[in-house]
């Protein structure tokens, strides 16, 4: 990744992933809830673009539900994959935010 793209990549991450209304721990990775709307798809497809050039060891799933519903952005990957999402994204403080208590969180954070 160049220098503009991984400027690039900093500001959608910072101004997407914020917006998402929940996560999701799954066996390899985890998953992020987005609402239904356009522009935010739209960024997240750009922005997993720049994460597949970033973290070519990830596997990035964009899926619209059917419906209207949600946005679901999936981060999996190989053992160790869910360690690195931990630390690279804050998940632990994320879910903290989600309202689950301490206790509830650091059991997430700390699943292999």
């Amino acid at each position: 990744m160049d220098q503009e793209q991984r400027k690039r990549h900093s500001i959608l991450a910072r101004d997407l992933l914020p917006k998402h209304l929940d996560v999701k721990e799954l066996p390899d990775g985890y998953a992020f809830q987005f609402p239904n709307d356009r522009a935010l798809f739209t960024g997240l497809s750009e922005l997993a673009t720049l994460e597949r050039l970033c973290c070519p060891f990830l596997t990035i799933t964009l899926e619209l539900q059917r419906d209207q519903g949600p946005t679901w952005l999936k981060l999996t990957g190989e053992e160790g994959v869910k360690d690195f999402l931990r630390g690279e994204l804050g998940i632990y403080e994320t879910i903290k935010q989600l309202g689950y208590g301490d206790d509830q969180a650091e059991g997430i954070s700390r699943q292999p």
